[in-house]
């Protein structure tokens, strides 16, 4: 068996005790953006699996975007991502 090189660690713990890898990073042509994709790349960003700017060529991410990811995840949690419930978290 073969391990693919890549930059930075392969796995790392989250504060909750689960193991998150690579592997649990969406796909780089990632086009439909569900809550729980976008929340495993703050999440891996988050934790040093890979680095923002990683991040924002991997899966052609706007600074506006990723920030706007953060903070609803900073305000209201993993549900502020969901697309259907964006009114409801959205500050006036």
């Amino acid at each position: 068996m073969y391990l693919k090189k890549v930059e930075g660690p392969r796995a790392v713990t989250l504060p909750d005790g689960r193991v998150m890898s690579q592997a649990d990073l969406p796909q780089p042509n990632t086009r439909r953006w569900v809550a729980s994709r976008k929340a495993a790349v703050v999440r891996g960003v988050t934790y040093g699996l890979i680095s923002k700017s990683q991040a924002l060529e991997r899966y052609s991410l706007s600074e506006e975007e990723f920030a706007h990811w953060l903070q609803s995840i900073a305000d209201h949690g993993e549900d502020a991502l969901k697309t259907t419930a964006i009114q409801r978290y959205r500050q006036p």
